[in-house]
């Protein structure tokens, strides 16, 4: 066999092996498989499980390209692609083999919403690699400039002020880790710093609950009890009903004669009996002739919203009077809102999160639940907590920037 035969028969055992290798798999059907992995936010663990490979080479595939030269990988890569497409629905021929559109809402089983919003602290290697002293995200809101404001948080922020100075009835809802209870504490350092003769009145709801078999309820007596002695700290508050409602009636007048205005505000208000709630009426009827002596602001979870309704006779009385303000997700804003963040711990947000990120985290944030409803997460809890995860994973895949494909890969 001459040069030029043996160089042939190398060449062609080289591309048979190749062939070997790929397993017969068109370079088009690895790009749109990636696609569609990416589109469909799978994990990065269970696609490097199922290929039996390490995560972190898993991770230079999808970012660099580099393929582990290992029997087959590419072309079980393609068929588990596929295999999970088939799951949520998708044609997997469908895609073209370019990067998709980052805002395709994901598809994801009601059980993954809780992954997102659990808490990991940031890694010694996340804060070397992102030139972090300390994470973000902990002690992170300290006074009002420190609330991320968008228009749904302006409004907020004005309509419970309104109900402080005027005795309104409101009752803000949002789902967990939407900046709530930041804003009732925010309203009470605003009136401080304004010096208004406002009293806020906050009862204790460590142990409320719906009803007494998980914990106790808040009832009609309980409120009386915290504005008796918020009004007046070493008041011994009566024990009998009547008494003790007259005796708070009678020390709102005196207090408002003074000069002073009331509130009360109430965390956690979805947990609230119905009946309590019914009563809460009867407490904005208190007046000194026909002026009202107490506001009421009701902070509550979403489940508040759907009490609350014009279709729940029950509590018609309430829901005829108090304003619901729902407090929406911050995806629109979320740029700014994470260019806050890091700026208050004197970092760049561009040399920790590339552009293409954001849409990334848009669409990592809204997941369809078993029942085929659609639910916005991006809320400042669970973006903090997404954006941690995300650099510990950049700084184990040593990535210097949290990309599109790191959030896919959560």
């Amino acid at each position: 066999m001459n040069r030029e035969h043996i160089h042939l028969a190398s060449n062609t055992a080289s591309n048979r092996f190749k062939n070997e290798i790929d397993g017969d798999v068109a370079e088009s059907d690895v790009k749109r498989s990636k696609a569609l992995f990416l589109k469909l936010g799978l994990s990065y663990s269970d696609a490097a499980r199922a290929l039996g490979i390490s995560k972190t080479s898993f991770g230079r595939i999808i970012k660099e390209d580099q393929w582990p030269r290992a029997v087959r990988t590419k072309k079980d890569f393609v068929q588990w692609v596929a295999a999970q497409a088939k799951l949520a629905g998708l044609d997997s021929t469908s895609i073209p083999a370019v990067s998709p559109p980052v805002n395709v809402i994901e598809v994801k089983p009601e059980g993954e919403v809780e992954m997102l919003l659990q808490c990991q602290a940031l890694t010694p290697q996340a804060k070397e690699v992102f030139g972090l002293k300390r994470s973000p995200f902990i002690d992170d809101v300290q006074s009002s400039e420190d609330v991320f404001q968008t228009p749904s948080v302006r409004y907020v922020r004005a309509a419970m002020l309104d109900a402080a100075n005027n005795h309104g009835f409101l009752a803000v809802v949002g789902e967990s880790g939407s900046g709530k209870s930041t804003l009732a504490e925010d309203l009470e350092e605003r009136l401080q710093k304004e010096s208004k003769q406002i009293i806020v009145i906050r009862p204790y709801v460590q142990a409320m609950e719906l009803n007494d078999a998980k914990g106790k309820t808040m009832r009609s007596l309980h409120i009386a009890e915290a504005i008796c002695n918020a009004l007046d700290p070493n008041v011994s508050v009566k024990r009998g009903p009547q008494a003790r409602f007259n005796q708070l009636h009678n020390m709102l007048k005196a207090s408002a004669k003074s000069g002073r205005s009331h509130l009360l505000l109430i965390e956690e208000a979805h947990c609230l009996p119905l009946a309590t709630l019914k009563h809460l009426k009867r407490f904005l009827e208190l007046k000194n002739g026909m002026k009202r002596l107490i506001g009421i602001v009701l902070i509550g979870q979403t489940e508040l919203h759907e009490t609350l309704d014009g279709k729940n006779m029950e509590v018609r009385e309430v829901s005829q009077r108090c304003e619901v303000i729902t407090l929406e997700s911050i995806t629109k804003e979320l740029e700014g809102y994470l260019k806050l963040k890091f700026e208050r711990i004197g970092i760049n947000v561009n040399d920790v999160i590339a552009k293409d990120a954001y849409d990334a985290i848009r669409t990592r944030l809204v997941v369809q639940t078993t029942r085929g409803k659609l639910v916005d997460l991006c809320y400042p809890l669970v973006v903090n907590n997404l954006i941690t995860r995300a650099m510990n994973e950049a700084a184990k895949l040593h990535f210097g920037l949290i990309d599109a494909n790191v959030i896919g890969g959560l």
